[in-house]
């Protein structure tokens, strides 16, 4: 426990919150300050597990006033690890899940702990969703305003497009509520600026009928893999809004899908997902079919089992970032199976060509977010056990990076990417939103409270 938060202001902040206060040596310090990235391993000096909105607001003013820097942690997924600090106050949202549904308006509000999961399983029943992330741990909160890039993003277009309000807790510990009426700069400022301007503790989003969902995943020997990528790039070019996907190599998983004798070797996947049923999608995708394939899986499946299929493990070693592109021709499509071919061995890297188009090119074009013009995006995602490939691994998601910048934009998505320095937050903003974000963060936290994050500090 950090020597400066007296033993009195500690016992008024358990006195004033619903949920639990959690320092070091308690029984349960451990499990509270753990990330899904295994390679941060940080000691915060008070965990609060806040159960509400006015806990969010104790804590903030307590952190404050004890002069601890004050981190937010809604599922833990930033790559950089941002909502755990050491010597910190965390305020963790994960007691806060509740996702309530209203089929008549279309519309979700799910509160700022809440997962993926959580806002799945909820919206199922009633046969819609929204924009969700690509795995179903992910926190819904930072996730959306972040951008937030998943699979039916070219139909129903980012999840931020689909924001409708947000209630947020500032760096004064006070409600404010902001949509296209009440605090319309703020508003803006939350398609993709992220955790800089206060604690979201509600989200209401816009959700879609989504009575049929199917995926298509075929995966390749990897001498193979140029002609797929080729192929998948312009069956992709051409597709409908509806369809979504991904070229990706990767080891292949230990699934009861995969050959025995195939498994942990590495592998070129094409995966499609669509908005409509199997039939149409095995159509569409026909001419990977003709390339013969090692393991075909094409089903009709509900979107909620679509969002966890691919999940990770916590605790593995993470290590990833993103390059959005203006186009793919035949020679970036060769360096980017070049370095696919490269994956460093024992590492469990996945190597992510997106498609990316359709609803976000399309789409609001107002808000801070110049990355969605972008038809595709890579990926190079590392994830490993041993820190002994930590030098390799990072060494080869920077080299990835390399390689396809003749073709990339100068924005990412920065949900995608961990601390890259202040410059690729600008770019990737654009200078003349970054000043307006700047402004909003002037406005709403003007001492920059809530910096552990891809930080916009205050103008002035």
């Amino acid at each position: 426990m950090a020597p400066h938060v007296s033993e009195s202001a500690l016992a008024a902040l358990v006195e004033d919150l619903a949920g639990e206060v959690i320092t070091p040596g308690d029984p349960g310090y451990d499990g509270a300050r753990t990330l899904h990235n295994g390679m941060i391993d940080r000691r915060p000096s008070v965990i609060a597990q806040c159960a509400s909105g006015a806990d969010v607001s104790h804590a903030i003013r307590f952190g404050r006033e004890a002069g601890l820097p004050i981190a937010v942690r809604g599922g833990g997924h930033s790559v950089a690890g941002t909502s755990m600090i050491d010597g910190a106050l965390v305020v963790d949202l994960r007691r806060m899940h509740t996702v309530v549904v209203d089929p008549e308006d279309m519309t979700v509000r799910v509160e700022g702990g809440a997962t993926m999961a959580h806002l799945d399983h909820a919206c199922q029943p009633f046969h819609v969703a929204t924009t969700g992330g690509r795995v179903s741990t992910t926190g819904v909160g930072g996730f959306t305003l972040g951008g937030g890039s998943g699979w039916l993003e070219r139909k129903f277009g980012l999840a931020s497009d689909n924001l409708l309000a947000v209630d947020l807790v500032t760096a004064e510990g006070k409600h404010v509520r902001a949509d296209a009426e009440e605090h319309p700069e703020l508003f803006w400022a939350l398609h993709g600026g992220g955790g800089n301007f206060g604690v979201a503790t509600s989200l209401t989003l816009r959700v879609h009928p989504l009575p049929r969902m199917s995926m298509s995943m075929l995966l390749y020997l990897p001498e193979n893999a140029p002609e797929v990528v080729r192929t998948f790039r312009d069956l992709g070019a051409a597709a409908p809004d509806a369809i979504g996907g991904g070229a990706i190599y990767l080891p292949a998983p230990p699934e009861p899908f995969v050959p025995e004798e195939l498994v942990g070797r590495l592998v070129c996947g094409a995966l499609f997902t669509y908005a409509g049923p199997v039939e149409e999608l095995r159509a569409f995708a026909a001419p990977l079919f003709a390339l013969k394939p090692e393991v075909e899986v094409v089903t009709d499946l509900p979107y909620v089992d679509l969002q966890s299929m691919m999940d990770d493990p916590p605790g593995l070693r993470n290590y990833w970032s993103a390059e959005f592109l203006r186009e793919f021709p035949d020679e970036a499509v060769d360096v980017f199976c070049d370095r696919g071919a490269g994956i460093p061995a024992s590492t469990a890297i996945q190597h992510v060509l997106f498609l990316m188009g359709g609803a976000v090119a399309a789409g609001p074009s107002e808000f801070p977010q110049p990355w969605r013009t972008a038809p595709w995006a890579v990926h190079p995602f590392a994830t490993w056990e041993d820190p002994a490939y930590d030098g390799a691994a990072r060494q080869w998601v920077h080299d990835v990076r390399a390689d396809v910048r003749p073709w990339a934009l100068d924005a990412t998505y920065l949900n995608f990417v961990g601390a890259e320095g202040e410059q690729r937050i600008v770019s990737s903003f654009g200078e003349e939103n970054f000043r307006r974000l700047a402004d909003v963060k002037a406005a709403y936290d003007p001492e920059n409270v809530f910096r552990y994050n891809q930080n916009i500090p205050p103008a002035g």
